[in-house]
């Protein structure tokens, strides 16, 4: 199932405060998500690809197995986010993306300088 863009930002914006939004599976690819609040949500292998994440907060996110192929991000926050086994291939950064500590981005993923 794939999201509408009004579907997405209900979800993203009309959530308790205290509670992660939970999106595992979730089918997102190409989805506008620029600037979003994803911070704690658990997106295990849900499909990314192609979206629009550039300057989103994915700090602490679960990003397990999730597959951000071609995926813009660019200046996003993935601080202390759960990368194993995500598929990076074609995704897009730069200086102002913060990873976990310790993660390098793979030589399947762009820098955009």
């Amino acid at each position: 199932m794939q999201f509408t863009s009004y579907e997405l930002y209900m979800l993203i914006n009309s959530r308790p405060t205290d509670r992660p939004l939970w999106l595992a599976n979730a089918d997102l690819s190409e989805a506008d998500l620029r600037e979003a609040d994803l911070s704690e949500a658990d997106l295990s292998g849900a499909d990314l690809s192609e979206a629009n994440l550039s300057e989103a907060d994915l700090s602490r996110a679960k990003l397990i197995g999730a597959y951000l192929m071609g995926a813009d991000l660019m200046g996003a926050n993935l601080e202390s986010a759960l990368l194993d086994e995500v598929d990076l291939s074609g995704a897009r950064y730069n200086d102002d993306t913060k990873w976990p500590d310790g993660f390098d981005p793979p030589p399947e993923a762009i820098k955009v300088e």
